[in-house]
């Protein structure tokens, strides 16, 4: 819920905010819910360039680059199919982590990329070039994935010994130093007329619930079991955004999205592999009768 909230919040916000003003609204407001926590915590701030360039990059690819790329995806597709692109970060990250030598590309892992890649071309429908406003969403969302990826790879290198509150305060931080910028010099939002109080609301949802807690969270469960099971989580994230980008927001689910959604989740499966183990130990634990 946490996770899939994130992609019906955008859609409301983005009907009254422009794309980097969201990004900067989220985590500058996810920073200001975060450094209280991590002052009751205690927990140290880093110290010098050296003990910020980590952070740096995880605000720079996990927080920056996909929040806004995908958020502008959403100006171009639902948040439910946006969602299903998000789910494809397993894919990007099995492929990085072979790139840079820290995983073996096994012949299952392969397989799940080549099932992925199946499931988005299902996604992508009749629209074969990426020329169409579908395509072009098709095309940011996946690359805001791609980030995901790397950071996935950043993720490795961050310091153990920070605890997950820190860790995501930190790299909130250093996103919301990076966004300001950007968004201040392209969308200039001290000029934007004042949003309806229900933005506001998603703005609020979208800070403390799918940014602030849900990196809490997410850095918890890396922390305590492994890439594994977060990555996991991205099964379940197209399901809560596309039911309430259907009963909310009135976003129709193409039969197609369903498929794809599908034939995605089953390469996530394939990737991980433990679904895989189970039934072989099932099968191996299975008396056979002698004919």
């Amino acid at each position: 819920m946490l996770w899939g909230g994130s992609f019906f919040f955008n859609g409301v916000i983005l009907r009254e905010l422009p794309p980097l003003t969201l990004v900067l609204l989220r985590v500058v407001l996810g920073t200001i819910i975060l450094l209280p926590l991590l002052r009751a915590a205690r927990i140290e701030f880093p110290r010098g360039l050296s003990g910020w360039a980590p952070f740096v990059a995880m605000g720079l690819f996990n927080n920056v680059l996909p929040f806004a790329l995908i958020v502008f995806g959403q100006t171009y597709i639902p948040s439910g199919l946006a969602s299903i692109l998000n789910a494809t970060t397993p894919l990007f990250a099995v492929v990085v982590m072979a790139a840079a030598g820290e995983e073996r590309l096994q012949a299952r892992r392969v397989a799940g990329v080549v099932v992925g890649l199946i499931g988005v071309a299902v996604l992508h429908g009749d629209a074969l070039g990426f020329e169409s406003r579908q395509g072009i969403g098709i095309l940011l969302c996946l690359a805001g994935a791609f980030s995901y990826g790397i950071a996935a790879l950043v993720g490795r290198r961050l310091p153990q010994r920070v605890p997950p509150l820190g860790t995501a305060t930190f790299q909130m931080m250093a996103s919301a130093v990076l966004m300001a910028p950007i968004a201040a010099v392209v969308d200039r939002p001290w000029s934007l007329p004042m949003p309806h109080p229900s933005t506001w609301l998603a703005v609020l949802g979208l800070a403390a619930l799918s940014t602030a807690l849900a990196y809490i969270v997410f850095f918890q469960i890396l922390q305590r079991s492994g890439a594994t099971n977060v990555m996991l989580v991205t099964l379940l994230i197209p399901v809560t955004a596309m039911l309430l980008g259907y009963l909310v927001l009135g976003e129709p689910i193409a039969l197609r999205e369903v498929i794809g959604a599908l034939v995605i989740a089953s390469a996530l499966l394939l990737i991980d592999g433990r679904v895989l183990a189970w039934f072989s130990r099932a099968s191996a634990s299975t008396p056979h009768t002698i004919r």
